[in-house]
């Protein structure tokens, strides 16, 4: 399964965002283009602990969701609301240069890669996990958006 903690798949996700222009358009969901780069790195900051985490994992989400997200192929689905801190209609961070938006998220994709080892990581759905989930959820929440926007 394909994972930020591989390079060569930590390096096509990144080559993909590179990819990814001003005009893309969605192929489902309300976000911008300019808003899923903002969502991406909204949600990387909050496990990194520099956004708020503004809910607590409950316990079907941090076991069985979790579970289903990060270890199985299914795709995520399509429209599923995020949580408040990464929604950029209810309080996320608003988009502003789209060149700026997507060298940020890029860097900041790697600094979560270097720190996947560090227990003070926790997601606000799935909760604290092993390195390899975290290399995991990394990916296929950039390929979930990526497809988003047909990169």
């Amino acid at each position: 399964m394909k994972s930020l903690l591989n390079a060569a798949d930590r390096e096509a996700i990144l080559a993909r965002l590179d990819r990814l222009g001003p005009d893309a358009e969605r192929r489902w969901g309300r976000m911008s283009v300019g808003g899923m780069l903002c969502h991406l790195d909204d949600a990387f900051l909050a496990v990194l602990g520099e956004r708020p985490a503004d809910r607590s994992p409950r316990l079907f989400e941090r076991t069985v969701l979790r579970w289903i997200a990060v270890s199985t192929p299914v795709p995520w689905p399509k429209g599923v609301q995020t949580t408040e801190a990464c929604d950029q209609e209810r309080g996320g961070t608003q988009p502003t240069d789209f060149a700026t938006d997507r060298a940020r998220l890029g860097q900041d994709a790697l600094r979560f890669v270097s720190a996947i080892d560090s227990d003070r990581l926790s997601h606000s759905i799935f909760g604290k996990m092993s390195a390899a989930e975290w290399g995991r959820w990394g990916y296929r929440h950039m390929d979930h958006h990526l497809r988003q926007f047909s990169a």
